[in-house]
């Protein structure tokens, strides 16, 4: 009679399983899990984006009893999970266009809805390239028309699957092969690009939240939150990629719970344009600590690196910080405000 083993998860905030209660055990392997993104598939070693899509769709699956149809836009998750003839997803899984997943989502939702399946949910995917470039407007459409379909976005920030150009999520100063570390101003620049889930927020859509790879609990418990409303939904994910951001394949985890710690990637939850929640700094950490294992950010240290560009990132994770009142003081402090203002 073999007995059976559990694993550890060890370097983490989280506490040991065998001190929690039956029904808080944390298993990253179950003979009832559904396994969605499947072993075989060509993803790189430590890529995040492989480890959000089985994530996300393995809780939408549990929180539909596998009743889901997925929409795959073109992009990296497209092209690791599907060399063709053969594929690692094991559930109805769709590839569309570089642009068009949210539109085909929504034909996919309609031709359902016509059908009187009203239980079988429908889930579009897609990179940041996808999403947040040559994708945004029919995902705008979607928004607009409230067609019920959850949109997930994994962001890399960058075009990774097609040589790592320069997309709309790429954060300032980032070296990219169409942002060079050249000039007074290396890398992308600070003027552009698009943040994603404030835009679906103006929207007024049901639900929006934004999630990291290094909190899997709080990934899956955001998916199947957004499995119990109707309409449009929308959650971006941030996935570390060694390649493209030249980090370790060990240190996707930290480096996406250090984007969540130093402010850059706030955390959060909204409804119908308002938001509702967000996850508190435990640690916080300066943006350099984050940046400094990248060497898309190599150019920005160093004798003839950039301490204002560092500033100016800085910058812009403090203004993270005091918008979402991401410290726990800041909330206390504002709490203590409003209760003045009514004295």
């Amino acid at each position: 009679m073999s007995t059976p083993l559990k694993f550890y998860q060890v370097g983490s905030f989280a506490v040991g399983n065998r001190l929690l209660a039956e029904g808080q055990l944390s298993e990253q392997s179950h003979p009832d899990r559904t396994n969605s993104l499947t072993s075989g598939h060509r993803a790189c070693q430590g890529c995040g984006e492989a480890l959000g899509a089985r994530y996300a769709l393995d809780a939408a699956m549990a929180a539909t009893d596998g009743k889901i149809v997925a929409v795959n836009a073109t992009g990296c998750l497209e092209v690791f999970s599907t060399p063709y003839p053969e594929t690692s997803w094991r559930l109805p899984w769709l590839h569309s266009l570089f642009g068009n997943a949210a539109a085909v989502a929504t034909g996919v939702a309609a031709a359902l809805r016509a059908q009187g399946k009203s239980d079988i949910r429908v889930i579009a995917q897609g990179g940041d390239g996808g999403t947040v470039d040559i994708g945004f407007g029919p995902l705008s459409g979607m928004f607009e028309r409230n067609d019920d379909v959850l949109y997930i976005c994994y962001d890399n920030e960058a075009y990774m699957n097609t040589g790592v150009q320069r997309s709309g999520a790429t954060p300032p100063a980032a070296r990219t092969n169409t942002t060079h570390a050249v000039g007074t101003n290396p890398g992308a620049s600070f003027t552009q690009g698009k943040n994603l889930p404030v835009i679906a927020m103006a929207h007024g859509i049901p639900y929006v939240a934004t999630a990291t790879v290094a909190d899997l609990h709080d990934l899956e418990a955001k998916v199947k939150k957004a499995m119990t409303y109707r309409g449009a939904r929308y959650l971006h994910i941030l996935v570390p990629c060694p390649l493209g951001w030249g980090s370790r394949s060990e240190e996707t985890i930290q480096l996406a719970r250090m984007a969540t710690e130093c402010g850059l990637f706030p955390v959060f939850e909204a409804e119908y344009g308002e938001v509702i929640t967000t996850k508190k700094i435990r640690r916080q950490v300066p943006v350099e600590k984050y940046l400094k294992p990248q060497k898309r950010f190599a150019h920005l240290f160093g004798t003839n690196g950039h301490p204002e560009l560092l500033q100016a990132i800085q910058a812009i994770a403090d203004k993270n910080i005091t918008k979402y009142q991401l410290l726990e003081a800041d909330a206390q402090e504002q709490d203590t405000s409003k209760e003045s203002s009514r004295g």
